[in-house]
């Protein structure tokens, strides 16, 4: 037992000894775990193309709704001002200033 832990502690031959292990064990268990790892990775990338679109879709309706709020302020906005050229009389020196007259 005292021979073999011997050669173990270089690492000549400990990297020998995972190498050689490697190129046995290889074989076998790379198709093994091809079959574990291929539908894992599938499902991975599915739920990832998922994730995606359904935040494409979300963001899509995000961006109407800020559009149409945008919109309607533009428009309370136009009417706001429309009240207000409505609701001054025309000698009002306060309204003539606003609009670019001399006070």
């Amino acid at each position: 037992m005292a021979l073999f832990e011997d050669l173990l502690k270089g690492n000549l031959v400990s990297g020998l000894a995972v190498g050689i292990g490697a190129a046995v064990l290889a074989p076998v268990v790379v198709p093994a775990a091809a079959r574990v790892v291929k539908p894992a990775a599938k499902a991975v990338m599915k739920s990832g193309m998922v994730l995606y679109a359904k935040g494409r879709e979300t963001l899509g309706e995000l961006t109407e709704v800020v559009e149409d709020v945008y919109a309607e302020a533009k428009a309370e906005l136009a009417e706001e001002e429309a009240q207000q050229a409505a609701a001054a009389p025309a000698g009002d020196p306060t309204s003539s200033a606003t609009e670019g007259g001399t006070a």
